[in-house]
């Protein structure tokens, strides 16, 4: 017989009556294991139910990641779930689509050689990242060590809007982390004063193409000029990582002339989120190197597979091969037509709402939409003392929209923004209706004549 009902509902979760079977109990353990199990119907209820209470994830305009792909993908993604990207031996065939896909991104970012590139899924860009830097410093050491020097002491020169993943790379591996503040005047890592942060033991820079807080490209271009003028003046030869987590896959089709990728020399490898703007479910990424001597061979193992070998690089080992195989999908399904259709479709969005919001009084905008679809607003100055975007956000949350708003970094941390990024997913029409939200909130906010009766705690950034 089952046991009587449980009253401590922080421990348990309950079981809905009409879901439940004879002879099971009515609540299940939230910590511990129960002695005996449930049938799937009831356990799948069980979760169905919890998940439930999660938010829309089409509604959710804080992430980058992607929420939607179509039947097929999803067809391939349950046929191909227990594939282990590791077992190259096992899986030879997904090992190659995983050569196929960095091959194509090598071409796509103008590798001089795509033949001649080296490249590997990883899970997320945050992996990816984390493998570029090692790269870097490992070909600092080796050239520290050539010349009778000492490796003590590395440094990483990146954007004050860096992604919290370079924080981890400079903390995980012994890197100084150098960064250089963006300002009003600065708005992104732009090569100026690179000169006051470049030294002996700078193992490279970071330029990101769409930073994370506003969406905004850094001008790769202008960066490696800078780091020619240094290398002129004191013979450092600075590389180039290009954090591309979401402009890698935004630039090549909507700007195809800005010079940001491998058709500069100073740029060594390049990464991107193939679960951003690649348009696959979470999680994978995806790091390609320029050409093969870039990526020192001892950081690089060999696995052998059908008589052959097949170089890793990863700091994971077992891990999802299903997405790698609906990365493939993708750019059969997809081509280069198809991805630029989806991107300029998500960018036309993007530049809708900014033009929308941007002609309320209430707001200032900080950028456009016209790098990434992702774009950032403020309050204009002495608009109001009653409220702030924070409690827009939670006006719009109310209405089922996640629209974060937070601090900027360092120099600017006074200042807070509030930021929209658009995927493939958010028709013109949601749009229309989410501007038309933003529209009344704003006008009930307007109408207070005093301030909000609650402090306001800030809110942690949005990735």
């Amino acid at each position: 017989m089952p046991e009587p009902r449980r009253s401590d509902h922080t421990d348990y979760v309950a079981v809905n009556p009409i879901f439940s079977r004879p002879g099971e109990d009515s609540v299940a353990s939230k910590y511990t294991l129960e002695p005996d199990g449930m049938l799937p119907e009831t356990a799948y209820q069980i979760v169905h139910d919890e998940t439930m209470l999660d938010g829309n994830a089409r509604l959710n305009l804080a992430t980058f990641v992607s929420t939607w792909m179509d039947d097929h993908a999803t067809k391939l993604y349950t046929e191909s779930f227990d594939k282990n990207m590791i077992d190259k031996d096992e899986y030879p065939q997904t090992a190659a689509i995983e050569t196929y896909c960095w091959r194509i991104l090598a071409d796509l970012w103008h590798s001089p050689s795509p033949k001649d590139a080296i490249g590997t899924s990883t899970i997320g860009s945050s992996e990816a990242c984390m493998l570029g830097g090692l790269a870097m410093k490992r070909r600092w050491q080796h050239a520290r060590k050539a010349a009778g020097k000492s490796t003590e002491k590395p440094n990483l020169i990146m954007s004050s809007a860096v992604q919290v993943c370079w924080e981890k790379f400079c903390n995980y591996w012994d890197v100084e982390a150098r960064y250089v503040p963006i300002s009003e005047e600065h708005r992104t890592l732009d090569g100026h004063d690179l000169d006051k942060y470049v030294d002996e033991n700078t193992i490279g820079v970071i330029a990101i193409m769409g930073v994370t807080y506003t969406g905004m490209y850094e001008p790769v271009l202008e960066i490696s000029k800078a780091l020619d003028a240094i290398q002129e003046k004191t013979g450092l030869d600075v590389p180039i990582h290009v954090d591309g987590a979401s402009g890698a896959m935004i630039a090549p089709f909507l700007q195809p002339e800005l010079e940001w990728d491998f058709r500069l020399p100073r740029v060594h490898s390049i990464n991107t989120s193939a679960h951003k703007y690649g348009l696959v479910y979470p999680g994978l990424g995806w790091v390609v190197w320029r050409s093969q001597d870039l990526l020192p061979d001892d950081l690089v193992f060999k696995v052998s597979y059908l008589g052959g070998s097949m170089p890793t690089f990863a700091l994971n080992f077992s891990r999802p091969g299903a997405q790698v195989i609906l990365q493939f999908y993708l750019f059969l399904r997809l081509g280069h037509d198809g991805y630029r259709a989806i991107q300029q479709s998500s960018q036309d969005v993007a530049k809708f709402l900014a033009e929308g919001i941007g002609k309320l009084d209430a707001f200032e905008l900080w950028n456009d939409g016209s790098d990434i679809p992702v774009f950032a607003w403020r309050l204009a100055e002495g608009h109001t003392s009653n409220w702030t975007l924070y409690d827009l956000s939670d006006r719009l949350r109310g209405k089922g929209w996640l629209v974060p708003a937070y601090p900027m970094p360092d120099d600017l941390a006074d200042l807070t923004v509030q930021r929209i990024v658009v995927r493939n997913g958010l028709s013109m029409d949601l749009a229309a209706n989410l501007l038309r939200i933003i529209e009344e909130e704003t006008a009930f906010l307007d109408e207070l004549d005093s301030p909000m009766p609650r402090p306001r705690v800030t809110e942690g950034f949005h990735h």
